[in-house]
């Protein structure tokens, strides 16, 4: 069915030779009949005929383009539908495979594609195609950007990665044409990006091929050197794989069960990444070949497993139930380490045949029957973390943070445990209790202040472990702490903290906008509440600025001047002259204005500190004491300096250093802190100068509510007769 297009696109062509073609060793007549010949195990006459129209409709449009190999570029899309066709997906995946690059290398539009092949397929090829370079952007924005986009249209049809991933795997396949330097940058982003990908969505076979494929083209030399030593390794085992072959397939029966059994060798990348992660020569390394056990059903994985133990004893820690609990994607198996003849071990999987398709498929097996038990189960896993995408995009500010999440979230191999009620939560390796309180729900992660770990009380920091069972305590007024992202190991917590500290910025940074806003509109004599609403969208619009919240957002971050929004303000008004007489009055410190107002850590200022602010860019107000060392550095600098004083009646406690030299004598430190405890203060940090003397110096973090309060304190250390010296410090102690 031979397909037309428009003049202008049939005379498009970008081959990347010049000249006449390059000579191709494919024949794409034989290869579109083996094409046809694959469809025909499942698809009806009706869909193979649309499916040879979008063949011939990419034809036409990639005519007079070659690849490097030299072969017509139509050979890529048809290699790319024929894996597809492999996992049976539908005629409108299959359409969309054969089209996915015309819209980036030809002048067909996605419009073009819907009007003659359907609206999803169209869509397909749209989601697959890269964006167009933004101009000034750096090749790492670019791609953070292309795979943004990707895994969004992933998200909503999955179809999209599934053919992004048989593209990549026919790239891979054909990559020896391209130069070394692009070889290594395309293998490195395989390794990183798209085996990964493929993991997660349980397409083991497309996995392992792409491990594989990269390790090759990453480290050609390690990946010959390792090839011929397994080879060599093969032979010198070919007897002890022969025996525990036999004793397989005579001890099943024996025990009633029918099993197919079948020699398993590690992939090369999987063994040289247990070299280097543990530090390990080739023949120390085992366990590189395996068996795997097909059988009927579920209980006779488990009556198998009993055969497998009662032959060989099995290694101690070396048994993983994936059958019990599956793993994210949807993997289900048992594999147990065995020592069989001559002290060799050897891995042994157990699975169902489903288990086993499953395994090799993943959220491909099975596509055309959505409605089997089997499969709902993974869809709706696979589902699940689909939409976690479309939340991490909502919470990220970039696309290069987005993609930081998403890699975080692909490479964490996955430690299970229990809510209270007994619900197993699958989390990262190394997740902590926050982790734990994330993946629960968003408010218990953003008010959880506390944890029992198997009933006992522990720290949100602590690591969970498989099989614990894991409760969180919460507060109503309690909020994230910016230190948790330190260690919290799951993307969902991380874009989740970070959301809400973005936001808690943004709210406080627009209070202190307006406050600053407010001083400098008093030199118009102009109130701000006197601002009206109709005044507010002019004066936004002539900034160029989306929204009033988003003005005195920038203000509270220092990114404006509230003298020049203020003059703004006044010209639209038509008093634009200040009035010098008015006083503007200063900014009132409560220390509680969160992120937006920041103590100045070089000083260290507490209530009754004589005090000075400055605004810096996106830093907000920074709050200084007026002999800060600091300030005499900034003054010939292009700053914002603003009069603050604090407001009276203030209750909240401030951290203050102090330095106590003392005579080294017994039971001296213990004498500080009750004094310290009787003046009600509570020590922070405490640290004693190596070097001791006759004297030595014990540096304290205390929390005060003022100078006086600080004044008491130090009234009650210097009644300690063993004090020496007491000096306040205003930076960080060392």
């Amino acid at each position: 069915m031979a397909a037309t297009l428009p003049s202008s696109i049939a005379a498009f062509s970008k081959p990347p030779f010049s000249g006449r073609a390059p000579k191709s060793t494919h024949d794409p007549a034989r290869d579109l009949a083996l094409f046809k010949d694959q469809l025909g195990n499942y698809l009806g006459a009706e869909d193979i005929a649309l499916i040879e129209d979008a063949y011939r409709f990419g034809e036409a449009a990639h005519e007079g383009q070659y690849r490097i190999s030299g072969d017509p570029y139509i050979s890529h899309p048809l290699a790319v539908a024929a894996s597809m066709a492999r996992w049976h997906l539908d005629p409108q995946a299959l359409i969309a495979a054969l089209l996915h690059d015309v819209m980036e290398d030809t002048e067909i539009t996605k419009q073009q594609i819907a009007d003659r092949f359907g609206k999803t397929a169209a869509e397909l090829v749209d989601g697959v195609s890269k964006l167009d370079r933004i101009e000034n952007q750096t090749y790492e924005q670019a791609q953070a950007e292309n795979y943004r986009k990707m895994l969004l249209a992933m998200a909503r049809d999955v179809r999209v990665i599934l053919i992004k991933l048989a593209d990549r795997l026919h790239n891979m396949q054909t990559l020896d044409a391209v130069r070394p330097d692009k070889r290594r940058r395309i293998a490195r982003e395989t390794l990183d990006i798209y085996a990964p990908i493929a993991n997660r969505l349980g397409l083991n076979t497309l996995y392992r091929e792409l491990q594989e494929l990269s390790f090759k083209h990453c480290y050609p030399m390690r990946y010959r050197v390792l090839e011929k030593a397994i080879k060599a390794a093969r032979r010198n085992r070919r007897e002890v794989v022969s025996k525990i072959l036999t004793a397989l397939q005579s001890s099943l029966p024996e025990a009633g069960i029918e099993a197919e059994v079948m020699g398993r060798e590690k992939h090369l990348y999987g063994i040289y990444r247990k070299m280097r992660e543990k530090h390990l020569t080739f023949s120390q390394v085992l366990d590189i070949y395996g068996f795997r056990i097909i059988v009927k059903d579920t209980s006779t994985c488990y009556l198998t497993l009993g055969v497998l133990h009662g032959m060989y004893k099995p290694v101690p820690g070396k048994f993983k139930d994936y059958i019990a609990i599956p793993k994210a994607n949807g993997y289900q198996s048992l594999h147990t380490t065995l020592i069989g003849p001559y002290g060799t071990p050897v891995e042994m999987q157990v699975r169902t045949r489903d288990m086993h398709h499953v395994a090799e498929s993943g959220v491909a097996s099975h596509w055309l029957y959505k409605d089997e038990e089997a499969l709902s189960e993974l869809q709706r896993r696979t589902h699940k973390w689909l939409q976690s995408l479309l939340e991490l995009q909502s919470a990220s500010g970039d696309s290069a943070e987005f993609l930081e999440h998403v890699k975080v979230d692909l490479f964490s191999s996955e430690v299970y445990v229990f809510t209270p009620k007994g619900k197993i939560i699958g989390l990262p390796r190394g997740a902590t209790a926050v982790d734990f309180a994330y993946a629960v729900h968003t408010d218990i992660g953003n008010h959880c202040v506390a944890c029992r770990i198997n009933l006992e009380l522990m720290p949100l920091r602590t690591e969970l472990k498989n099989g614990d069972r894991v409760e969180i305590i919460t507060a109503p007024n309690a909020s994230p702490n910016p230190a948790w992202l330190s260690y919290v190991r799951s993307s969902r917590a991380r874009s989740k903290i970070r959301h809400f500290l973005k936001t808690q910025q943004q709210e406080a940074s627009a209070a202190l906008g307006e406050r600053l806003l407010g001083q400098a509109l008093r030199n118009f004599d102009i109130p701000l509440a006197d601002v009206d609403t109709a005044l507010w969208e002019r004066c936004v619009r002539d900034l160029g600025i989306k929204s009033r919240n988003d003005l005195l957002t920038d203000i509270g971050l220092g990114k404006r001047l509230p003298a020049i929004v203020a003059r703004s303000i006044a010209e639209l008004r038509g008093n634009a002259t200040p009035e010098e007489h008015k006083s503007r009055g200063p900014i009132l410190i409560r220390g509680t204005e969160g992120v937006a107002v920041q103590l100045a850590s070089c000083c260290r200022p507490i209530p009754g500190d004589p005090i000075l602010g400055l605004i810096r860019k996106g830093q907000g107000l920074v709050v200084h004491t007026h002999d800060c060392p600091a300030i005499a550095r900034l003054r010939g600098d292009k700053v914002e300096w603003v009069d603050v004083e604090w407001e009276s009646g203030i209750e909240r406690l401030f951290e203050v250093n102090v330095r106590v030299m003392v005579e080294n004598k017994r039971g001296v430190l213990a004498k500080l802190a009750l004094a310290i405890s009787d003046a009600q203060s509570n020590i922070i940090d405490v640290r004693i100068d190596e070097d001791h003397g006759a004297a030595t110096s014990v540096y304290f973090t205390v929390e005060v509510g003022n100078r006086v309060h600080l004044a008491r304190v130090i009234r009650g250390l210097r009644h300690i007769p063993e004090v020496v010296r007491i000096v306040r410090l205003k930076d960080s102690i060392r």
